[in-house]
């Protein structure tokens, strides 16, 4: 890889760490290309992104950007698991990690704010923006329909009494 190339690859990996919500560091030592592959596919399933980046050019990208506190867990083979959601990329890390064993979370960041172990396992049990979204949508909605059921209620029953009026007078 030539200076160039490299410069090209420091950029890139700085902007991973300028505009992604969470970053997870982990080892990938023994994995096989099929379960990297399953890695990306989970990842892209979730609108999150893997990267597998020199530690050394990581470093360099880090540099200034507001998840620096990851530097540290740049040692041996890593691999980057990054997304917008600050949720999805601890989600599929943590994930993958139940079903892989050579795959071994390190730790990561929230923005300015650093992950070890238990804080990526903590931030993936969190719900995801979309969930989010269904939930306040649900909370918003749900005192909307109660108030059409209390309108709707006794018209209702004003028609269930006069449908019972009218079957005794046809019984009698």
């Amino acid at each position: 890889m030539d200076r160039a190339q490299k410069e090209k690859v420091v950029d890139e990996l700085g902007q991973i760490f300028e505009s992604s919500g969470v970053v997870v560091v982990a080892h990938y030592t023994g994995l096989t290309v099929a379960e990297m592959q399953d890695l990306r596919a989970r990842a892209r399933a979730a609108d999150a992104s893997v990267r597998v980046a020199k530690n050394r050019l990581a470093k360099i990208a880090l540099d200034g950007k507001p998840c620096a506190s990851i530097a540290g867990y740049l040692t041996g083979m890593t691999v980057l698991t990054y997304s917008e959601d600050p949720v999805a990329a601890a989600k599929v890390s943590e994930d993958f990690a139940k079903d892989n064993k050579k795959y071994e979370i390190l730790g990561g960041a929230m923005g300015e704010n650093a992950l070890d172990r238990a804080g990526v396992e903590a931030v993936s049990k969190m719900p995801s923006r979309d969930e989010l979204i269904a939930q306040i949508a649900s909370c918003i909605g749900a005192p909307a329909s109660n108030i059409a059921g209390a309108i709707g209620a006794p018209a209702s029953n004003i028609a269930s009494i006069l449908s019972t009026i009218e079957e005794k007078a046809e019984a009698a």
